[in-house]
């Protein structure tokens, strides 16, 4: 499979196998491609779908004309001929932002339901921008008829495959392949993370099609965990920063529908216990350095120490937390009095513990991770960077790797 120059030459997603091999099988799930916006969903799909034996076709509800609440039923309709037409080998339908099609839920569920009784070969894949939105719509009507693959960030061998990022060019610019060849000129290339990424999804993807009561609330929450990512702030100092005077709830919300968009997240503390990890101060974290940078209007030439070292931390954590919300793993940070782990990884019930360190004359001693191992079980101690296992080669492996 070849994908197109725009997102890497060709380099194919590893996502891109799992898609044509579910596609051909007997059982027929609807197959839910859900991530981050400019991370290739569209574009792994559409090269998934000229490779298969079988009639196929993409349509997407973000088109410029009106959608009405019979668009779904339209589209299915005509792939329904084609799979009548193709016999056994039956046809393949692309339904893209389909969560902007009113009622799309329940006319997904009537049809797919008409299809299996009627035993029809035809298999769809759902797109979408909005992963909450795309979660509750699913969670809503059709449950068990699906199954959902996550496309996060690229990762950092990724872009080094496919762009030929080192290390250094991946912290600054981070994982969007749309942005890759702008990374030589970092004025386009930060105007670019601000109006197609992050404006985009701010603007369509949440504020749009979710409700939220105080729009540039969020807008500066979003700023703040940008400037403060990798760092743990209480969500009153939150609110005190932030210069409002609304309630830890609606941070908490807002938090959480940045984090569906794949934009931020806050990271729980971890304690054993699932009610004192919920009401826990977050650790704020860009789940895409490139973020850091743009919106926290930091110059990706900046070669600091300082900052090389909050974005060293921010994307071992994006790599962590991108694993997450692929359900790879569970992730948190822990602090007690003067000691912390950055981060902790929960498999299971396997435990590790990790600490990011950049500094040349830190010490090899790791008084937070001690503390934390004396007071679980854990599974795995990874010190990464300085006297560890170094930053690349860590960013270079999935997270089971480390958590094995």
């Amino acid at each position: 499979m070849v994908l197109s120059k725009h997102e890497g030459g060709g380099y194919a997603r590893p996502h891109a196998a799992v898609l044509a091999r579910r596609l051909v099988e007997p059982r027929r799930f609807i197959q839910v491609i859900a991530g981050p916006r400019q991370v290739g969903k569209t574009t792994l799909v559409r090269q998934v779908l000229v490779t298969l034996d079988r009639p196929s076709s993409y349509v997407s509800a973000d088109e410029p004309t009106l959608r009405g609440s019979d668009w779904v039923a339209q589209q299915w309709d005509a792939a329904r001929l084609a799979a009548r037409s193709a016999g056994r080998r039956g046809a393949v339908l692309a339904l893209d932002e389909i969560h902007k099609a009113p009622g799309w839920s329940e006319s997904v569920k009537r049809l797919w339901d008409e299809d299996t009784a009627a035993r029809l070969p035809l298999r769809v894949v759902i797109l979408g921008s909005a992963p909450l939105l795309m979660q509750t719509g699913l969670g809503e009507s059709l449950t068990g008829r699906f199954e959902v693959i996550h496309l996060p960030h690229w990762s950092f061998s990724e872009m080094r495959d496919a762009f030929r990022f080192d290390l250094d060019r991946y912290l600054r610019f981070g994982g969007y392949p749309g942005a890759a060849a702008l990374s030589q000129d970092p004025e386009r290339w930060r105007s670019y993370i601000l109006d197609a990424i992050i404006e985009t999804t701010l603007s369509r993807d949440v504020l749009l099609l979710t409700r939220v009561d105080k729009p540039a609330l969020l807008r500066r929450l979003f700023d703040l965990a940008c400037r403060y990512s990798g760092q743990v702030l209480a969500y009153q100092k939150m609110l005190g920063q932030l210069h409002d005077a609304g309630n830890t709830t609606t941070l908490a919300h807002y938090l959480e529908l940045l984090s569906a968009a794949g934009m931020v997240t806050g990271l729980a503390k971890y304690s054993g216990g699932r009610v004192r990890q919920r009401g826990s101060s977050p650790k704020l974290l860009v789940l895409n350095t490139a973020l850091l940078s743009a919106a926290a209007g930091i110059d990706p030439a900046d070669t600091g120490a300082d900052f090389r070292g909050r974005l060293a931390e921010s994307a071992v954590g994006a790599h962590l937390a991108n694993a997450a919300a692929a359900r790879e793993c569970e992730l948190f940070y822990w602090r007690e009095r003067n000691r912390e782990v950055d981060f902790v990884v929960k498999v299971g019930n396997r435990l590790t513990a990790i600490e990011v360190k950049t500094g040349r004359s830190e010490p090899r001693a790791l008084p937070g991770i001690e503390a934390f191992a004396a007071e679980h079980r854990t599974h795995r101690r990874l010190l990464v960077g300085s006297g560890g296992i170094p930053l690349g080669a860590f960013l270079s492996e999935p997270v089971r790797h480390w958590t094995a």
